[in-house]
């Protein structure tokens, strides 16, 4: 693959552009919606908020919240799919392919119907737990025999764990169909009617997991050239292996906590992303923090305006846009096998 971004330079323009195309996807997830705003209108309301305006109201309390969460969870997911594709070296490997939504909804669903949990905030804490178990789990039964991690072996433990998660979750549903309504949050995942608060608990963990990405783009890029390279290098890759995989728990988790089952934005950024700057992981991680946030903004966007006047889960238009791209990918990847 020839990368468009191929020198430094390049790279740098690519990155302006890209914060040029975020910059204009939040502005947008602010302006357009039900209730008709503009950008001046939305000036107004951040530095002349009117009270008696059902515009600012809009703007302020609902649709700025919704683009900052947005933001978040899109980077978050985007480079948690990257980190995840170089550590397992598996062009299909995301947080939804490899059964952290569904470990998270399970463990959601438990907490509500066994337990009778209706915080809103020790749920988001629980789904987090669940998306950590699952995530955990995959890396451990992917990891068993004499050869190690495999691609082929995580994808069919991701595929295995999400079979099992989905269906205990289905059965503990029909046990207690009263609580569907109430894990509706999680299930089609969306960031509609979302709030700042419901992001802090998760945030702190979430920017501190963000940050270890980008220090971890010189240590994956050596990772990825081969563990014998590494070792030889001098890298302690078992360490490196831990600190993605605790960074890929936070992200992933933390998304998951907020957004519900937002799938396919860790699998389809990385590979636009490689296809613009090619395989260095000091690039590629800003790269995909810039790009899903922007894909995830736009995402939402559309939801508002395909079944109007009521809004689509922002998790089925990712699934709309990245089932056709998981089955390419899929075809193209594992024929190279």
């Amino acid at each position: 693959m020839n990368p468009l971004f191929p020198r430094t330079s390049f790279k740098f323009i690519g990155l302006a552009i890209g914060l040029s195309i975020f910059f204009i996807s939040f502005a947008a997830s602010v302006v357009l919606g039900q209730t008709p705003t503009s950008i001046s209108t939305a000036m107004d309301a951040f530095l002349r908020y009117d009270a008696s305006s059902t515009e600012h109201i809009v703007i302020t309390t609902t649709r700025l919240s919704r683009a900052v969460i947005a933001s978040v969870i899109g980077g978050g997911l985007a480079m948690a799919g990257a980190l995840m594709q170089a550590l397992t070296r598996n062009p299909l490997a995301s947080p939804s392919i490899f059964g952290i939504n569904a470990g998270a909804l399970f463990f959601v669903v438990t907490a509500t119907v066994l337990f009778s949990v209706s915080s809103l905030l020790h749920l988001m804490w629980i789904a987090f737990l669940g998306a950590a178990v699952a995530a955990i789990l995959v890396f451990f039964l992917g990891s068993l025999g004499r050869d190690g991690l495999s691609p082929i072996k995580i994808v069919l433990a991701g595929a295995a764990l999400t079979a099992f998660f989905t269906s205990f979750t289905q059965g503990l549903l029909v046990i207690d169909e009263q609580s569907l309504e109430g894990v509706l949050f999680w299930i089609g995942g969306s960031v509609a009617g979302r709030t700042l608060e419901m992001l802090e608990p998760v945030l702190p963990f979430m920017a501190g997991a963000g940050i270890g990405a980008l220090l971890l783009g010189r240590p994956i890029n050596i990772l990825t050239s081969g563990e014998d390279i590494a070792k030889g290098l001098g890298q302690k890759t078992i360490l490196i292996k831990l600190l993605t995989g605790l960074v890929i728990v936070l992200l992933a988790g933390g998304a998951v906590a907020v957004g519900g089952s937002i799938g396919f934005i860790g699998l389809i950024v990385p590979h636009i992303v490689r296809g613009l700057i090619g395989m260095d992981y000091r690039w590629i991680i800003p790269y995909c923090a810039i790009f899903g946030a922007s894909l995830l903004l736009l995402a939402d966007v559309g939801a508002r305006f395909v079944i109007m006047p009521e809004e689509m889960p922002i998790g089925v238009m990712t699934a709309i846009l990245g089932a056709p791209f998981f089955i390419y990918i899929a075809r193209r990847g594992f024929s190279r096998e």
